[in-house]
C-alpha cells in the first residue's frame, strides 16, 4: 500500500507572509487535497532573533481567510505534536547528539571574532573539509580538551561534516536531476549551545522525517540547500524516507529583473501581503488583499497560475476544479511574472460570479459610513445593475451613489456638451409624460417615452443624454430606464424639476 502523502508549509514567525509564501502554501494545499493527503502546518522558529509577535496568528488568519484549511498545526494539535520548532528542542538534541556520535558532525569552538579574522586573511574563506583542520574544534582538539571547554561553560556550535568532492544528486518533480559537488558546501551549523536550538537545516530534516512529510514543496530560494538536505537524510541513514523535492519558480516582479518585493507593491500600488500589517516595531502599516477588497477565490485562482498551467485555456477555476486539475509535472522551471492588473481581472470576475445578494451584504457597510439607510433588497437590485462595472465593492459608490442620494452638482462638461437651449423645455414636457405612467417599470417606461420622443420630432440622443445628466449629475450608468424604475416615479419627477431650475445652459 502507497504511503499517505503528507506535506507541509513550514513558515518562519519573522514578519507578514509575502504574497509568494501564500502560493507555496496553496501549491502544497492543491497536491495534498489532489491526492487525499494532509495538509500541515508547522511554525519553524529557531531563529529567535528573528523572532517578531503576531507573526504565526497572522498566518493561520491569511491562509484561513483564503480557504486553506489544515489538517494539522500549532492551532490544531495532531498525531505528530507539537508543530511549533521551538516546543521540539529536547527532539533534535537527541539527533545532534547521534550525529557526533556516527562522526558525521562535530563541536566548534570558534568565536565570532575568530571566524571574522578568518574571513578577512582568507578570500573566500569557507569552512569545510579544507579549512576545518586550522579551526578550534573537537576534530583538531583531544577529548579532554573538548569537554573542559563545554565544562566550563564556553558556547560552542555543531557542524554538519561534509567531505570533498563528492557527488550529490537532486531529484526534483519541477526541475528533474540536479547534480551538485560537496565542495561548493561548506560545513553547516547544525545546532547552537548559545539558545539550545538547532538550526533550520538540522530542525528541517529532523521535523520532515518525524512527520513522515512525503513531499517538500517549497520555494526555488530553498534549492540550493537540497543537496545538504539529501546528505543529512543519507548521514541518519533515511535515504528509504527521504521526500520527493519540488522546487518552485519564483515570483518576479511585474517589470524589470528580480524577485517580487514589498518596494514594488508600494512602488506600483498593489499589496504584497494577503492580510494588513502593522509592524509592531515601526508601526507602519502594508497593505493586504483582504482590506484593498480582493476576494479571497480571486487571490486563490490568480496565484494558482502564476508558475503553474492546467495545459488548457480556461483561467477561471474554483478551488475544487484547480485541486482536480493541479499537478507539480506543469509547474514552470521559470519565474512568473506578477502581473498585478491580471489580479483585477480576476477579483472583476469572481465579483461577477457572487450572487448580488452576497456583493450587497459586502456593500452594505460603505454606504452606511455614507450616511445611507435603506433596505437590503434595494442594495441588492442596485447592485445588480452596476456591478459588472467594477472590480472592487469599494467602486460601487462612484458607479451607484445616484440611486441612493439625488445629485447636488452637475458635471460641468457634460452640461456645456449635453444640456441644450431646449432641454428645459423637453424635461418639463417629459415630467408631464413620466407623470402619466402607471406601471412604472422598465420596459413600459421606455416604450412610452421613446413614442413620445418619436411623436415630438426630438432627436432621440439630445433627450435621453438630458434625462441622464437631470437624474444621475453625470453621463454615466446603467440603462437610463433601469435607473429610473429602481429610484421610481416620485424621485424621478423630481430630479428633472429640480435639473430645469439648478442647471444653466
Amino acid at each position: 500500500m502507497a504511503q499517505k502523502v503528507r506535506v507541509r508549509f513550514a513558515p518562519s514567525p519573522t514578519g507578514p507572509l509575502h504574497i509568494g509564501g501564500v502560493r507555496t502554501a496553496l501549491y502544497n494545499y492543491l497536491f495534498a487535497k489532489k491526492h487525499g493527503g494532509d495538509f500541515v502546518l508547522r511554525i519553524e522558529d529557531t531563529d529567535s532573533q528573528r523572532f517578531v509577535p503576531g507573526a504565526e496568528e497572522y498566518i493561520i488568519e491569511s491562509l484561513t481567510w483564503l480557504g486553506l484549511q489544515f489538517d494539522e498545526g500549532t492551532h490544531l494539535g495532531g498525531a505528530y505534536a507539537p508543530y511549533r520548532q521551538s516546543d521540539r528542542k529536547e527532539i533534535y538534541r537527541k539527533y545532534v547528539d547521534m550525529l557526533v556520535e556516527k562522526g558525521a558532525a562535530y563541536i566548534a569552538f570558534d568565536t565570532p571574532q575568530e571566524l571574522e579574522a578568518k574571513r578577512a586573511a582568507v578570500p573566500n574563506f569557507q569552512y569545510d573539509a579544507s579549512t576545518r583542520g586550522e579551526m578550534r574544534n573537537s576534530l583538531t582538539m583531544d577529548k579532554e580538551e573538548v569537554k573542559n571547554l563545554i565544562d566550563a561553560g564556553n558556547q560552542y556550535v555543531v557542524r554538519f561534516r561534509i567531505e570533498a568532492e563528492q557527488e550529490v544528486t537532486v531529484n526534483d518533480v519541477i526541475r528533474g536531476e540536479v547534480k551538485y559537488n560537496s565542495s561548493v558546501l561548506d560545513d553547516k551549523v547544525l545546532y547552537k549551545s548559545a539558545d539550545n536550538l538547532p538550526t533550520y537545516h538540522l530542525a528541517n530534516i529532523v521535523d520532515d522525517h518525524l512527520m513522515e512529510i512525503t513531499h517538500v514543496i517549497r520555494g526555488e530560494e530553498w534549492l540550493p540547500s537540497a543537496p545538504l538536505h539529501v546528505l543529512l537524510y543519507k548521514a541518519f541513514g533515511w535515504e528509504e524516507t527521504m521526500p520527493q523535492f519540488a522546487h518552485l519558480p519564483l515570483l518576479l516582479k511585474p517589470e524589470g529583473n528580480g524577485k517580487l518585493s514589498k518596494r514594488d507593491g508600494d512602488r506600483l500600488g498593489f499589496p504584497v501581503f494577503p492580510l494588513e500589517w502593522k509592524d509592531p516595531k515601526t508601526g507602519e502599516i502594508s497593505s493586504g488583499y483582504r482590506e484593498s477588497g480582493y476576494l479571497p477565490e480571486a487571490v486563490i485562482n490568480f496565484l494558482a497560475l502564476l508558475g503553474w498551467n492546467p495545459g488548457n485555456d480556461q483561467e477561471i477555476m474554483s478551488m475544487d476544479e484547480l485541486i482536480q486539475l493541479f499537478s507539480l509535472e506543469k509547474c514552470s522551471k521559470s519565474g512568473a511574472k506578477f502581473d498585478y492588473e491580471k489580479g483585477k481581472w480576476f477579483n472583476h470576475q469572481y465579483i461577477q460570479l457572487r450572487p448580488d445578494s452576497e456583493i450587497a451584504n459586502i456593500y452594505y457597510p460603505i454606504l452606511e459610513e455614507k450616511g445611507v439607510d435603506v433596505n437590503i433588497g434595494y442594495v441588492e437590485t442596485v447592485v445588480g445593475l452596476v456591478k459588472e462595472r467594477v472590480s472592487f465593492v469599494k467602486e460601487l459608490w462612484d458607479q451607484s451613489s445616484f440611486f441612493f442620494i439625488a445629485p447636488t452638482s452637475y458635471d460641468e462638461k457634460v452640461v456645456k456638451k449635453r444640456w441644450k437651449e431646449d432641454s428645459p423645455a423637453q424635461m418639463t414636457e417629459l415630467v408631464e409624460v413620466l407623470k402619466g405612467i402607471e406601471d412604472f417599470s422598465s420596459h413600459n417606461q421606455e416604450e412610452i417615452v421613446k413614442a413620445w420622443i418619436e411623436s415630438k420630432g426630438y432627436h432621440l440622443g439630445n433627450v435621453m443624454n438630458a434625462f441622464r445628466l437631470a437624474i444621475v449629475g453625470e453621463s454615466k450608468g446603467p440603462h437610463m430606464f433601469d435607473i429610473t424604475a429602481v429610484i421610481g416615479k416620485d424621485e424621478t419627477i423630481a430630479r428633472l424639476e429640480k435639473a430645469v431650475k439648478e442647471i444653466k445652459n
